[in-house]
C-alpha cells in the first residue's frame, strides 16, 4: 500500500496515519526507506494510539526484541499493535523473515510520494522536522515538476526564508547568514552549495569566503570572530555608537563598508589583525538588523569578547557585550540577558527535542557563568527558574523520550547514535579514522568551561558544538555502555549494573561494521598523568583505525565533592589547565582521527529528601535513582517517598523498574547536599556533543 493522495491532508503525517487504525492487525511491517515513521511527531502520534515501533536492523537483535516482548503477549492471548520498520534503502519487505511475512500486513511510505513534484534526491537530504514547512509551501504554491537546482531553490525560499537572487547587499547577506547559522538550521551541504552558486552570480560577492562560510556555522562564526576587532578599531570617538544616529548602512550598495574603509581585505588588515579569511575587513556590525544578532551571539558564548581598553563605549551599549568585562557591571550585564533569554525562550511540553537541546546550550552558559561566581542572588534565580524548568523538562520526557530511540544517526539525538555516526562516517571515508572521548559524567554547563579553557590552550581547535540525550536513569553502567555497543540497554541486560563489559560491546559493535578486532583500542581510567603517553602506548597510528577513550577525572571530583556545583565548576578548571585533555585531543587530531567527545551523564546540585531503608529490595541504590526488579516492589517505595518517580522501562531490559528522585532531590538523609546524578533533570540528560577539527592556517 502507498501514500494516497496528499493535496487534501493538513499535514503530511495525516496521509501515513490514516493507515493506522488500532485493533486492526496486531503486526503491521512496514517500508520506510526514508525514516518518516521515526519522526519525532509521527512517532508520538503513533504511540498514542497505541502503535509501538521497532526497526529491523540487526536480525539476532530483532529477533530478541520481537521474541521476549511481543511473541510470549500473542501466545498468551494478548493483543499489541506493534510496527516492524525497514528503513534501509532499496531493501525489500520481501526480505524479512518468514514468520513475520505470513502474520503482517505491509505498507510502504517514501518522500517520493509525498512530494511527486520536488525532485527526491534533494528532499531526501531534508532533516524531516522541516517536511512540515515543507509540504505546506506545497499546499499554497504547488510547484510543476521541477529539477535538482529548481527544488534546491524552492526548498531555500520556503523552507529557510531565503530568497538568493534577490541578496544584493552586504547587510541583506550577513543577516542571511546570521539567520541560518544562529537558529541552528541545519543546512543539507547540497542545498548550501546551490546557495553559494546564487550568490557567485553578484560580481560584489566574489571576495566573501562562501565556500566557507555559508554551509559550516563553525566558520561563520570564526569569520565574524576576526573581523570584530577590526570593527572595533576602526570607531572614531564621533562614530562611537550613538543610538540615535541615522544608519550608515542604509541603501548603501554591494561592498560598502564604513565611510573611508576598504570593503575588501588590505594588506593592513591581514598583517595587522592576522585574517585568516578574505573578504571584507570591515563588517556591518553596528546595522540596526545585525546588531540585534551580534549581542546575543556574545551572550549565549558562540563569539567571545575582546580587550578593548582605547575604546569608550557608553554605559549600557550593545557594544559592550563584545568587550572583556572592565567591570563587575559588564559580567552582571551579560547575566541579566542570558536570564532574559532563557526565560523568553523557555520549552514547553510541545516542544521539540531540537528546542530542548537548543536552550540546554543558553541554559548551560548562564548556569557556568553563576556557578563560577559568587551572587548568591543569582544563584538562587537560577535554581527557582530551573526548578520550574525541571518540572516541564520531566513530564515532556514522558510523552516524547521514546520517540527519540529510534531517530537516525545523521546528526545523534541520543548517545547510542553517536558510534553509529562515527561507522557512517568511517565506512564513507574509505580509509576513515575515528577517536570517541567520553568524559564521565561532565554536564553541559562544565563543558562552557573546559571549552574555555582549551580555546586559550590551543586557538586553532575547532569545536562543532551540539547536544544529546543520555540514557535514562543516568547511570554511568547504563547511559555509558549505550555508547560503546551503540544500542539501548534493552540488548545488553546481563551488563546493565557494570561497566566492566564495555571493551566487549566496543570491539563487537566495529567488527560488526567491517574493522578488525586488531584494529579497534578501548581503554579507560584516564585524566591523569601525560595524554601523549597514554596514546603512545594504546595505539599504532596509522594502522589502529578505531579509539574508544573513557576519562573518568570529572566523574571522580564529582563523587569527592562536598562544595557543590561551584566546587565541581573549579576541580573541573583546575584540572583541565594542567593539559591532559587539550593534548589528547591535539594528538589524536595529528594522527589523523575524526575526535569526537561527549559525556555519559551530566550531574546536578541536589538535597537529600529521605533515604528509603529497604536492605537487598532495591537492586541499585544510588543518590538519584533507586532500581527494582518488580515493578511492585518499586511502587512500595514510590509511595512512601511521595518526591520520587517511577519512570517506565523505556528502551530498559523488561526486568529493570527505576524509581527516580524529581527535580532536586535526593535519596539522602534531609538537609543533606550533595552533586549527584541518576535523575531526569536537565543538568543530568542533555550532555555535550562535540566534534574537534584543527582549522586551517
Amino acid at each position: 500500500m502507498s501514500i494516497r493522495p496528499s493535496s487534501q491532508k493538513d499535514s503530511w503525517r495525516d496521509a501515513i496515519l490514516n493507515d493506522f487504525v488500532p485493533n486492526v492487525s496486531k503486526l503491521t511491517l512496514v517500508a520506510d526507506p526514508d525514516s518518516l515513521l521515526t519522526e519525532e511527531k509521527l512517532a508520538l502520534e503513533l504511540r498514542g494510539r497505541g502503535f509501538d515501533l521497532i526497526e529491523f536492523n540487526d536480525p539476532v537483535e530483532f529477533r530478541y526484541a520481537y521474541e521476549s516482548k511481543y511473541r510470549s503477549l500473542w501466545d498468551r492471548g494478548e493483543h499489541t499493535d506493534l510496527v516492524v520498520i525497514l528503513c534501509l534503502q532499496d531493501a525489500e519487505l520481501g526480505s524479512l523473515p518468514y514468520d513475520l511475512l505470513q502474520a503482517g500486513r505491509k505498507l510502504s511510505f517514501n518522500l517520493g510520494e509525498l512530494f511527486p513534484n520536488l525532485s527526491y534526491p534533494v528532499i531526501e537530504k531534508l532533516d524531516r522536522s522541516l517536511l512540515d514547512s515543507l509540504y505546506d509551501a506545497q499546499r499554497k504554491s504547488p510547484p510543476d515538476r521541477m529539477g535538482d537546482n529548481a527544488t534546491k531553490d524552492f526548498i531555500l525560499r520556503y523552507v529557510f526564508g531565503i530568497a538568493a537572487e534577490l541578496i544584493s547587499s552586504d547587510v541583506e547577506l550577513l543577516r542571511a547568514l546570521l539567520r541560518l547559522h544562529y537558529g541552528k538550521i541545519q543546512i543539507p551541504f547540497t542545498l548550501a552549495e546551490r546557495l553559494v552558486q546564487v550568490l557567485r552570480e553578484h560580481s560584489g560577492f566574489k571576495a566573501w569566503p562562501l565556500d566557507e562560510i555559508v554551509p559550516d556555522d563553525e566558520a561563520f562564526f570564526a569569520f565574524l570572530q576576526e573581523r570584530w576587532p577590526v570593527f572595533l578599531s576602526r570607531l572614531s570617538k564621533a562614530d562611537q555608537l550613538r543610538e540615535d544616529s541615522p544608519d550608515q548602512w542604509a541603501g548603501q550598495p554591494i561592498g560598502t563598508s564604513q565611510s573611508d574603509a576598504p570593503a575588501v581585505r588590505t594588506t593592513e588588515g591581514e598583517h595587522q589583525y592576522g585574517l585568516k579569511f578574505p573578504g571584507p575587513d570591515i563588517l556591518p556590525f553596528d546595522h540596526q538588523d545585525i546588531k540585534v544578532y551580534i549581542d546575543n551571539l556574545f551572550v549565549e558564548g558562540k563569539l567571545s569578547p575582546i580587550h578593548a581598553t582605547e575604546i569608550d563605549v557608553e554605559p549600557g551599549s550593545w557594544i559592550r557585550c563584545g568587550i572583556v568585562p572592565a567591570s563587575a557591571d559588564d559580567d552582571e550585564m551579560r547575566i541579566s540577558r542570558l536570564f532574559e533569554l532563557v526565560e523568553k525562550d523557555l520549552p514547553t511540553e510541545e516542544s521539540r527535542y531540537s528546542d530542548w537541546t537548543a536552550f540546554a546550550l543558553k541554559w548551560a552558559e548562564l548556569s557556568s557563568l553563576i556557578h563560577c561566581g559568587s551572587n548568591a542572588a543569582h544563584q538562587t534565580r537560577l535554581k527557582d527558574i530551573g526548578d520550574a524548568l525541571n518540572a516541564t523538562f520531566s513530564r515532556w520526557l514522558s510523552d516524547h523520550y521514546s520517540s527519540l530511540i529510534n531517530l537516525p544517526p545523521t546528526n545523534p539525538v541520543m548517545l547510542h547514535h553517536v558510534p553509529r555516526r562515527l561507522a557512517r562516517d568511517v565506512e564513507g571515508s574509505g580509509d576513515g579514522h575515528a577517536a570517541l572521548i567520553v568524559v564521565d559524567g561532565l554536564a553541559l554547563d562544565q563543558w562552557v568551561t573546559v571549552r574555555q579553557i582549551l580555546q586559550k590552550q590551543d586557538n586553532n581547535l575547532v569545536m562543532r558544538e551540539s547536544a544529546a540525550f543520555a540514557w535514562i536513569p543516568t547511570l554511568t553502567s547504563v547511559s555509558r555502555q549505550s555508547i560503546f555497543s551503540g544500542k539501548p540497554p534493552i540488548y545488553f541486560p546481563s551488563s546493565i549494573n557494570s561497566t566492566n563489559s564495555e571493551e566487549k560491546l566496543w570491539k563487537q559493535f566495529w567488527e560488526g561494521h567491517g574493522i578488525s578486532r586488531l584494529d579497534i583500542v578501548y581503554q579507560r581510567g584516564l585524566g591523569d598523568g601525560a595524554a601523549s603517553s597514554v596514546l603512545d602506548a594504546a595505539i599504532h597510528p596509522g594502522k589502529t583505525k578505531v579509539v574508544g577513550l573513557v576519562v573518568d577525572k570529572v566523574d571522580k571530583i564529582m563523587h569527592g565533592m562536598q562544595l557543590g556545583a561551584a566546587g565541581m565548576h573549579n576541580q573541573i578548571k583546575q584540572w583541565c589547565e594542567k593539559g591532559f585533555l587539550c593534548v589528547l585531543v591535539r594528538n589524536l587530531l595529528d594522527y589523523g582521527y575524526e575526535v569526537w567527545l561527549t559525556s555519559d551523564h551530566g550531574n546536578i546540585e541536589c538535597v537529600g529528601a529521605g533515604r528509603p531503608s529497604e536492605g537487598v529490595i532495591a537492586e541499585t541504590r544510588g543518590e538519584r535513582v533507586r532500581v527494582y526488579p518488580t515493578p511492585e516492589l518499586r511502587s512500595q517505595v514510590a509511595d512512601a517517598y511521595r518526591f520520587a518517580r517511577e519512570w517506565q522501562p523505556v528502551g530498559l531490559p523488561s526486568d529493570y523498574f527505576p524509581l527516580i528522585a524529581g527535580e532536586r532531590d535526593a535519596f539522602i538523609n534531609p538537609g543533606n547536599s550533595i552533586v549527584g546524578h541518576g535523575g531526569i533533570a536537565i543538568e543530568e540528560v542533555i550532555v555535550p556533543l562535540v566534534k574537534f577539527d584543527r582549522r586551517a592556517g
